[in-house]
């Protein structure tokens, strides 16, 4: 009845950007088994030592990138004209599409806790025209019972649909707050890969076992119709995560995820000559035309 564990994850400590510390969950190794999405970077530190270098200017093209801090505050810019802050209980949406370039500079707080996901987008979909969105808390709909409260940035639960959706991947993005001995169930097209990460707490995602994880602890679900995670004594904070499976060749060249060795060639040619970007804009022109003189 509900999904058995295909294989559990932790990930390995390691650092991005300018030196952030933080833990890759799952990456370019991993494919297919989390088609659609390609990597999760998960950050919690309380020292800003671990994070305050933040991601300078860099290229993206070919897919979305999901943060989604809990806790933490993050200023960002991008080659499109936006410029903004994400703050506690927040997310940032972006479609890289046919090419961006932007920063992300995490600022010094009591704590960072939070992730940042890479949704392939497919073939159809890798050109087209960048978008990028903040979503408040007050946009994220949130279900709360006496067992437990569901955040939703992407999908539905329990008649409450997430400001994200997309037609090619189908995401379903949710943070869940489970109390003790409470259980979580979700039904989802059985053909959909899924996965959870738990961030805090200990929890049970094994239907056949009462095996309870400590965190940090992800769990990858084989098919199924239904998923079920339980707590015992102690209550569980995690992230669910699940969509529909893209299946088309793809070729990784750090911030650029395409189809073929051809379009990441024909983007650092584009990088190089300085026409990666389609559409600038003139709020930032100048921060994305110092990248290329850089370059």
């Amino acid at each position: 009845m509900y999904r058995k564990v295909k294989k559990y994850f932790e990930g390995r400590e390691t650092q991005d950007g300018a030196g952030v510390k933080l833990r890759r969950c799952f990456g370019y190794h991993q494919i297919p088994d989390f088609d659609p999405f390609l990597m999760m970077d998960f950050f919690d530190s309380t020292n800003p030592e671990d994070y305050r270098k933040g991601f300078p200017w860099h290229p993206h093209r070919g897919i979305e990138t999901v943060t989604y801090l809990i806790k933490g505050e993050i200023n960002h810019c991008d080659s499109i004209g936006n410029q903004g802050v994400i703050k506690d209980g927040q997310c940032q949406w972006m479609t890289a599409g046919s090419g961006i370039l932007h920063q992300e500079l995490p600022q010094p707080s009591p704590e960072m806790l939070g992730v940042q996901v890479w949704l392939n987008l497919a073939a159809d979909n890798k050109m087209t025209e960048p978008q990028y969105g903040d979503i408040t808390a007050d946009m994220i709909p949130v279900y709360e019972d006496q067992d437990k409260k569901v955040h939703i940035i992407a999908g539905e639960f329990a008649g409450l649909s997430g400001e994200i959706q997309r037609t090619d991947t189908k995401p379903t993005f949710f943070d869940v707050e489970l109390n003790s001995e409470s259980e979580f169930i979700f039904e989802l097209p059985a053909e959909f890969n899924a996965y959870a990460f738990l961030i805090r707490g200990q929890a049970n995602f094994d239907p056949e076992n009462e095996e309870f994880k400590n965190y940090p602890q992800g769990v990858l679900y084989k098919k199924g119709k239904k998923i079920r995670v339980n707590t015992d004594k102690n209550s569980a904070r995690f992230l669910f995560l699940a969509g529909k499976k893209i299946e088309e060749p793809v070729a990784w060249g750090g911030p650029i995820v395409m189809n073929t060795k051809e379009e990441l060639e024909a983007a650092s040619r584009e990088l190089d000559n300085g026409t990666f970007i389609k559409n600038k804009k003139e709020k930032n022109i100048d921060q994305v035309n110092e990248f290329y003189q850089e370059d």
